[in-house]
């Protein structure tokens, strides 16, 4: 939590250097409403658009009782209500939980997971996907994606003025260096925006997996499962959006061919080292 707050400190930072190097406070305000009203209706209805767009299929207890029974135990020892339930029509091996709050919670996994792990090892996912839920993490990504949006909003009317000479400050009677400073931050800002977003990501995914192993009682378990999911990963990847890749417990995307910098997710080897260490310690 300490190290999500600074990176959200850093993003609320980068706000104010952009606003105060452009002087423009209507924009900055303009940037800010515009993005909180885009990412609080993701936020309020992230649910069904998420389920919605993996054409997700809810599930009962009779349609599928070892799911049920997991996610029931795991309700009841992180203290939370019992999530809606959803299988996702794919081959691959992957899940997500999503959600405004533990009331209003769901959890989605793939049928290929489902295959692919066996109990103990789905507990270990499952109990990773509920602590997203418990930790508010969806909450914390979309303030994340607001500020940035905010960022990114404001950098794009900059790129404008200097196009199209809305820009005048005194800077630029001193050699044009007020226009240089302006596309660069127009350019740099958002960039710098995009990477502190996706280190709150990644450090989120860090604090659930650590919730997680303690609401299971096993982190070898998930630790089992990432070995697992890194492998099926790449032999069946999920058709997935984007938009949307951070929500899941291993990114389906190829991240190979990504700089680290701007992965939503850390990488699977850190992740199956710190649980090892936690193992390690309740030894």
């Amino acid at each position: 939590m300490l190290r999500t707050t600074l990176l959200l400190s850093a993003l609320t930072g980068l706000i104010m250097a952009l606003g105060q190097f452009l002087g423009g406070s209507h924009g900055l305000v303009i940037a800010f409403v515009f993005a909180v009203i885009m990412n609080f209706g993701s936020y309020w209805f992230s649910d069904k658009i998420v389920l919605a767009m993996y054409s997700a299929r809810q599930v009962n207890e009779a349609e599928a009782p070892l799911l049920y029974r997991i996610v029931h135990n795991l309700a009841l020892r992180a203290g939370m209500p019992m999530p809606r339930l959803y299988m996702i029509p794919s081959d691959a091996a992957n899940a997500f939980a999503t959600g405004r709050n533990p009331q209003h919670a769901a959890v989605a996994v793939t049928e290929g997971i489902l295959r692919l792990m066996n109990e103990r090892e789905l507990t270990g996912v499952l109990a990773h996907e509920l602590s997203h839920v418990a930790n508010r993490d969806i909450l914390i990504s979309s303030i994340a994606a607001t500020l940035a949006g905010v960022v990114m909003m404001v950098a794009n009317m900059a790129r404008w003025a200097a196009i199209f000479g809305g820009y005048n400050r005194s800077d630029d009677r001193e050699g044009g260096g007020g226009i240089i400073g302006l596309i660069a931050m127009s350019i740099l800002a958002p960039i710098a925006a995009m990477v502190i977003q996706m280190a709150i990501s990644r450090t989120r995914e860090y604090a659930a997996d650590a919730s997680g192993a303690r609401v299971s009682g096993d982190p070898l378990s998930l630790a089992s499962a990432l070995r697992k999911l890194s492998l099926a990963s790449e032999r069946i990847p999920l058709d997935a959006s984007p938009q949307t890749s951070h929500l899941f417990i291993v990114n389906p995307l190829s991240g190979r061919s990504l700089m680290q910098l701007f992965s939503t997710h850390p990488p699977l080897e850190e992740r199956i080292a710190r649980l090892e260490a936690m193992a390690g310690q309740r030894a």
